[in-house]
């Protein structure tokens, strides 16, 4: 009962956070990409800091040594919403691929629009594909990281989806490396679940794989194995649940 009181609070005070700070996001809407980033990025920083206080769940991070000082592609596993918080305080200024839809969303998509992100379609797959390409690329030679969910959508804690090669197809033609991340948020803060329980999120980021002279479904291969091999090593609910 404590937990789901304390979750209906920071609900709250999100809402309200993204109603406040939503006219930021629009009146740097045409400011130089990593600039409009950064300060968009305020208001996960503020998430975040909310989420601990009231709610007793925080976050560590292992591997930053591991980010390349040029842009990437982020290959991370997708089990709740925390991550597309947390990842905009914890990576360089980054680009997102998010479907369509979601920018339709009053307030909290207006805010997500700003953030010029990789607009996808997802009723073509094809033409997806070759969307995340082509706009991933365009991030890229902005300065930004682009961000890529390979299993399409959030998956429960202690299973695997299938993992696409978009991000892996993006890394090569843009010629630049791919960095695998994982973490167990599932854990915590669950899919389609309004509880959030208190506790440490471990966020764990491999060492980048080159893309120079790989194909997309070697380099694929890869990034998935990284992921699958970290995840029962910090994530209990893998343990118990896996079915892979």
């Amino acid at each position: 009962m404590l937990a789901n009181t304390r979750s209906a609070i920071f609900f709250s005070i999100l809402v309200l956070w993204t109603l406040i700070f939503w006219p930021v996001a629009v009146a740097v809407y045409f400011c130089e990409p990593k600039f409009r980033s950064k300060i968009i990025g305020i208001w996960a920083q503020f998430a975040i800091w909310v989420l601990k206080l009231v709610c007793g769940l925080h976050h560590r991070v292992e591997g930053l040594e591991n980010l390349p000082d040029r842009p990437a592609v982020l290959f991370a596993k997708h089990q709740s919403a925390w991550e597309t918080i947390a990842f905009q305080t914890i990576f360089p200024p980054q680009a997102w691929v998010m479907k369509r839809s979601l920018l339709r969303i009053p307030f909290f998509g207006w805010g997500l629009a700003a953030t010029g992100p990789v607009k996808i379609d997802r009723s073509s797959p094809r033409k997806a594909l070759s969307e995340v390409v082509r706009q991933g690329k365009q991030k890229i030679e902005e300065g930004r990281w682009v961000v890529i969910f390979p299993e399409g959508t959030r998956i429960a804690p202690g299973k695997h989806g299938t993992y696409y090669a978009s991000a892996s197809l993006l890394a090569i033609q843009a010629k630049v490396p791919i960095v695998p991340v994982a973490h167990n948020s599932g854990d915590f803060w669950r899919r389609r679940e309004f509880r959030k329980r208190p506790g440490e999120i471990c966020v764990r980021i491999g060492e980048p794989i080159d893309s120079q002279g790989m194909k997309a479904r070697e380099l694929n291969r890869m990034a998935e194995n990284w992921v699958r091999k970290t995840m029962p090593e910090i994530s209990p609910s893998y343990v118990k649940n896996s079915s892979s």
